[in-house]
């Protein structure tokens, strides 16, 4: 989820307690204006001698705390990311390493023996020169450098030969359960390598980057992945011209992108973020962000203050985990580190509009979130007398807000519908309208906020009794809601529904879905098991009528913005309402049965919408598969292209009624063999697309005119798939707690005529889909092709003879 192929197309070449400069202040509702007058009055109106200047004294020294308060947490902050950043230098060796060596050498040095081969002579030699020093301190001194040096060249050489061993992926190639002595070998150098404790950055100065391709293989494996997608005429005429690119353009295009891999830390992110999606000039809302559901069966409490108070909470001890980098990298088999960059820009982040390039405005810290809720914009500060709000008193600002009777200003209920269309619009209109007074002031108090918190007024969520409808409800309102009441620059929009069920909204271009899992899971979990509510449905522990209410933002948007904000949300509107989005939980059977036909969960899925797209188009179609490349520093995503010749031929042999189960079933099995070869192949840096991809920018660079890139880049991907991957393993015991499950989340579709297919392996027993297309479309029906799905899942699990275990 989140990182199927976005339809932007490449375009190339403050104080706790107070208000802030970023917002102007005015009371949440008449009661804060009493309440805040009431504080400093005598109690029985009479003006004693000397009140006024004791008075004056409590102010200052209230007003000298909140100053003192914010300035001791961000030195906090910035000690504690220094201490990080020494941390993660060392490693993989530790600061105890250091007095390790540097005492074997002084021991040494003392017991007559000269470790360093006559250097720690020569050093106190030099020291000699520059000035009078004790022979005894020259010796402790000369012994002290050359015990660092030699720690550090044992750094540099751990380091080195950790990235070595982590540049070897034959591991990923082995046979299924089946691993050689060369393997475990490995394996074990590895783990020899990385047993000290890692931090979540620990391994990123380890990690191989990204290696470029030859242009001979990329090209062979492209024309192998459209044959069985042309006729032979078509493609008799690709492979002229691929063969033709292969020998004369490509060379000199690839010497640029081997010279960029050589000092550029990966060749590709950069250009992807910058080209497909910060100068991709398209709506963000249902073209680029995803988003990510709740529970499915279960809501922890029904209060929308008290939900809202237990998870933005976990939300923010996420955030403090995460600024002190106590957050696990991800491991894959225990072993083998994944990239860690993307989670650098989770919070504080906002993305920025300009005419011809969007920016990502990135913050080191931000105190506060704003709050969006029947139409009117609140900032509500996190901390209190330095510290956290409390999950009660989190809960108690949110019902401030919901009790809140004011009005919207004009021009302010529907102001977030500019981030949801064409951007050009939005980037002319702040610029004009937000770059001066209070609508600066508030629009920075949003960019700059932790978050984006929306206060939904419906109800959303699977309903037992109408799942179907209840859960396409339930995913469009999170992919887009009346688009206007989510902030789709912010990284991500936190939405909580009436009844409590909640949900996320996020922003592509600064990560993908994997990392956006990895803390939805968490915070759900926290919120359920570690943060919990009491029996009446409202967070523990006590209110704090100390705390002030949420202040409101001020805006003066002039009839000239207001025009524009309409006009971006009737277009706004007609791309959402074209979304035919269809949501659905498979329990028939999951990946329980899958593993006993001994393949993988994820080759049977796809090849589940490979026959359920040829049922539903009579067809074969160029296939996304979005993989990752997090096995190389800052990698992000790759390719699997997986419509293939094979899985071709077992679709096709699924649809002949003259084809036997064993003709099938062999057919299957070199299909899924296929498919999983081709993934680790992306994985490990041998994908199609984003080389081809990288020599297109290069070739625009040189204003150079290649068809074969042109052609190749302007090919559509009429199924866009991307599986949603459990992060948190162990956070749920599904067998003990099967309610604790996962709906997934999903995208919007990328070809006007094709399908978005996003899904989620959960437990033993459970797929969900997520299924996107657009109503417009004559050709395309979600809910019909979900049928497909549903009927093709059965149909190949009964090749293998296995009896589903519907919980029907």
């Amino acid at each position: 989820m989140g990182c199927g192929r976005p339809r932007l197309q490449p375009a190339l070449p403050g104080p706790a307690g107070s208000s802030s400069a970023g917002a102007a202040a005015a009371p949440c509702s008449t009661d804060s204006v009493t309440a805040e007058a009431g504080r400093g009055s005598p109690g029985c109106g009479l003006q004693l001698p000397g009140a006024a200047d004791a008075m004056d004294l409590h102010r200052s020294r209230e007003v000298l705390q909140e100053i003192r308060l914010p300035a001791l947490h961000s030195w906090k902050k910035r000690i504690m990311r220094f201490k990080n950043g020494i941390i993660t230098s060392m490693y993989p060796a530790g600061p105890s390493s250091w007095l390790i060596v540097v005492v074997g050498v002084m021991s040494s040095t003392y017991g007559k023996m000269d470790p360093s081969l006559g250097i720690i002579a020569r050093i106190s030699e030099t020291l000699d020169m520059m000035g009078r020093m004790s022979s005894q301190t020259k010796t402790a001194v000369s012994g002290v450098l050359f015990g660092t040096g030699l720690w550090v060249a044992l750094i540099i050489t751990m380091r080195c030969s950790l990235k070595v061993l982590l540049s070897y992926h034959g591991w990923m190639f082995a046979e299924h359960g089946k691993m050689g002595r060369a393997t475990r070998i490995w394996m074990a150098m590895v783990k020899v390598l990385s047993c000290r404790k890692p931090t979540l950055y620990s391994f990123q100065t380890c990690l191989p980057r990204l290696p470029v391709p030859a242009v001979k293989d990329t090209v062979h494996r492209y024309l192998e992945s459209v044959r069985p997608l042309m006729k032979e005429q078509d493609f008799k005429r690709m492979t002229a011209l691929a063969q033709d690119f292969a020998v004369n353009l490509g060379p000199k295009l690839q010497w640029y992108l081997k010279l960029k891999s050589w000092w550029a830390t990966n060749y590709v992110t950069d250009w992807w973020e910058e080209y497909i999606y910060l100068r991709g000039r398209g709506p963000l809302m249902v073209n680029s962000n995803y988003f990510s559901m709740d529970l499915l069966y279960l809501t922890p409490s029904h209060i929308q203050a008290a939900r809202a108070g237990n998870t933005i909470h976990a939300i923010l001890l996420y955030r403090r985990e995460l600024d002190q980098e106590k957050i696990k990298p991800i491991l894959l088999g225990a072993t083998v580190p994944l990239c860690s960059a993307q989670w650098e820009r989770m919070f504080n982040t906002s993305r920025i509009p300009g005419e011809e390039a969007d920016t990502l405005q990135h913050i080191q810290d931000s105190r506060h979130i704003v709050v969006y809720h029947r139409g009117r914009y609140f900032k509500v500060w996190l901390y209190h007398d330095g510290r956290l709000l409390r999950p009660r008193e989190m809960e108690q600002q949110m019902q401030r807000i919901l009790d809140d009777p004011s009005e919207p200003q004009a021009g302010e209920e529907k102001l977030a519908a500019l981030t949801a269309a064409d951007r050009v619009p939005w980037a002319r209109c702040r610029k004009a309208y937000f770059g001066r007074g209070k609508n600066k002031q508030s629009l920075d108090a949003i960019e700059r906020a932790a978050f984006f918190v929306t206060l939904d007024d419906t109800e959303q969520g699977y309903r037992k009794e109408d799942p179907e409808t209840s859960m396409d409800s339930y995913a469009k309102s999170l992919l887009h809601g009346r688009c206007f009441d989510r902030w789709f620059d912010k990284s991500f929009t936190f939405i909580i529904f009436k009844n409590g069920k909640i949900g996320i909204n996020a922003e592509h271009s600064w990560a993908d879905g994997p990392i956006v899992i990895h803390f939805w899971e968490k915070i759900v979990a926290t919120d359920c098991f570690q943060l919990g509510y009491t029996e009446d449905g409202h967070c523990k522990g006590d209110t704090n009528p100390g705390i002030a209410y949420p202040t409101r933002l001020q805006w003066d948007i002039p009839e000239e913005c207001q025009e524009v904000i309409e006009t971006s949300l009737s277009s706004a509107a007609l791309l959402a309402h074209d979304v035919d989005l269809h949501s659905f939980p498979f329990d028939s059977f999951g990946k329980g049965l899958i593993k006993k036909c001994r393949t993988s969960p994820d080759a049977f899925v796809q090849l589940v919408l490979q026959l359920a797209h040829y049922r539903d188009m009579g067809k074969f179609c160029l296939t996304y598969e979005a993989s990752m490349t997090r096995l190389f520093r800052e990698g992000r995503t790759e390719t699997v292209r997986s419509c293939t010749t094979e899985s071709c031929n077992f679709v096709l042999a699924m649809v002949d009624p003259t084809q036997t189960v064993e003709q099938r079933l062999r057919l299957f099995r070199l299909a899924s063999e296929k498919h999983q070869h081709l993934y680790r192949l992306a994985m490990t840096g041998a994908g199609i697309d984003r080389h081809l991809f990288c020599l297109y920018v290069v070739s625009k660079y040189l204003a150079v005119e290649s068809p074969f890139l042109k052609e190749v880049l302007a090919e559509p991907w009429r199924l866009s798939t991307s599986q949603t991957p459990l992060q948190h393993v162990g956070l749920f015991d599904f067998n003990k707690n099967p309610e604790y499950v996962s709906s997934g989340g999903g995208f919007g579709p990328v070809a006007d005529d094709g399908y978005g297919v996003s899904y989620i392996i959960v437990g033993e027993n459970l797929i969900s889909f997520h299924i996107s297309s657009k109503f417009s479309s004559p050709e395309t029906d979600s809910h019909r092709f979900g049928r497909h799905v549903k009927q093709a899942m059965m149909d190949i699990i009964a090749l293998f003879g296995l009896r589903s275990n519907s919980r029907k």
